[in-house]
């Protein structure tokens, strides 16, 4: 039978390094740590770790159940335009130590690169893949703890400041011809000249400037991170990137948005991170995993970004929703007070819910059935649910399609 009804969702941890010991332990009611740091709680239907729905008194893989009837579970327009595919994938996040600097490719980078790794015969489990899908992968960051990230350039002359002051014998060429030359072509220049350096002038780079970056790290945050990075990844070139990339600090709240080729690094702090369905990451430094800088500068874009926190909009009774270009996705918050409730629109496709903080029950208009959620608990409301309803003191995140998609 096709899925008809509201429905709990069985999700698989992500166990990376860089994982934080507490915080999706403490989401989903860990008993005892397990010692092993947990980054990513995934929600979704991709094949690297697809979601199980408990239907019919047993866990179904949630791919299966989508194939079983598009429509019903994703709405007729998602189904048509997705090739009956859930098209973004939600997570929980949470990072005690810093990400890798990377970048997502677009649609035409992604088929191109997942063509040419697999005509390579690299498995597609294999550390050494840049491409594990065909699709690319904007992405949207709503901080759920103060959030520390770098995302896209700086603007030039904060640039030329910050790495003058850690200006040593290694770095003074590629400086000189960055301030004859201090536009967007002269920053593609002294970047890629950056991350491209041969490995003894680049360790020599890096660790001269996080000597004097050391005496600086109250000055400024940037020297902070940069001093901070290198005791992670002695000599990395990415060490250097808190001069050249943007710091961003979110308040609970406050999310980011990135494109495809914009370059980022996620530094601290847990969040909701929704984004279309894609595992393909290149990176280019502060990682032991495949590092490819030829790539990376393929598909990096050399824009200036001023980096304004996106703020939530209001746009229901006890709903906030994060606005963005995104056409797979659209992220928003439902914050209910005791005696408060949350009712849908009639109009909608597939959503996931997380249950955040609380408690609530979601009914579901139609049938009158109801389902009991807590900390933690994560459901799929399909998209023949016409109108559901969520009752009691909590904060629910949920992913869904945009309106005018769906």
């Amino acid at each position: 039978m096709p899925l008809t009804k509201i429905s709990i969702l069985d999700n698989p941890v992500q166990e990376y390094a860089w994982g934080s010991k507490t915080f999706i332990q403490d989401l989903i009611g860990l008993s005892k740590s397990t010692g092993k740091p947990m980054a990513e709680l995934w929600m979704g239907a991709h094949a690297n770790g697809p979601s199980r729905v408990f239907k019919d008194g047993q866990w179904e893989p949630l791919p299966e159940v989508i194939d079983e009837n598009p429509e019903f579970v994703l709405g007729k327009n998602v189904s048509s335009r997705y090739s009956n595919k859930l098209p973004f994938l939600f997570k929980v996040l949470a990072a005690e130590t810093p990400l890798s600097i990377q970048v997502h490719p677009n649609l035409i980078q992604a088929r191109e690169g997942f063509a040419r790794d697999s005509s390579s015969g690299i498995p597609l489990d294999s550390p050494d893949r840049n491409y594990r899908d065909e699709n690319h992968k904007p992405e949207i960051l709503c901080a759920l703890t103060r959030f520390k990230a770098l995302r896209g350039f700086r603007k030039i002359d904060d640039i030329l400041m910050l790495t003058e002051k850690v200006r040593s014998p290694f770095l003074s060429d590629e400086l000189d011809r960055f301030i004859k030359s201090p536009g967007i072509s002269g920053l593609e220049q002294f970047y890629t000249s950056l991350m491209t350096m041969e490995g003894e002038q680049q360790r020599k780079a890096v660790e001269n400037a996080a000597a004097i970056a050391r005496k600086m790290a109250d000055e400024d945050r940037a020297f902070h991170w940069v001093v901070k990075l290198n005791e992670h990844y002695p000599g990395d070139i990415g060490v250097l990137s808190p001069l050249i990339l943007n710091l961003v600090e979110l308040e609970p709240g406050e999310a980011i948005y990135l494109l495809p080729g914009k370059p980022h690094a996620y530094l601290h702090g847990a969040g909701m991170e929704l984004m279309a369905s894609s595992d393909n990451v290149i990176r280019g430094g502060l990682t032991p995993k495949k590092v490819d800088v030829a790539e990376l500068l393929k598909i990096i874009r050399f824009e200036i970004d001023d980096n304004v926190p996106i703020k939530p909009v209001i746009v229901r009774e006890n709903e906030k929703a994060y606005p963005s270009p995104a056409e797979e996705f659209q992220l928003s918050e439902i914050s209910l007070t005791e005696g408060r409730h949350f009712t849908s629109t009639e109009s909608r496709s597939v959503e996931i819910l997380i249950c955040l903080k609380g408690d609530a029950d979601v009914t579901d208009l139609g049938s009158a059935e109801s389902l009991k959620i807590k900390k933690g608990t994560s459901i799929i409301v399909p998209s023949i649910v016409s109108r559901y309803r969520i009752e009691g003191k909590s904060t629910i995140y949920k992913a869904t399609v945009p309106k005018n998609l769906n």
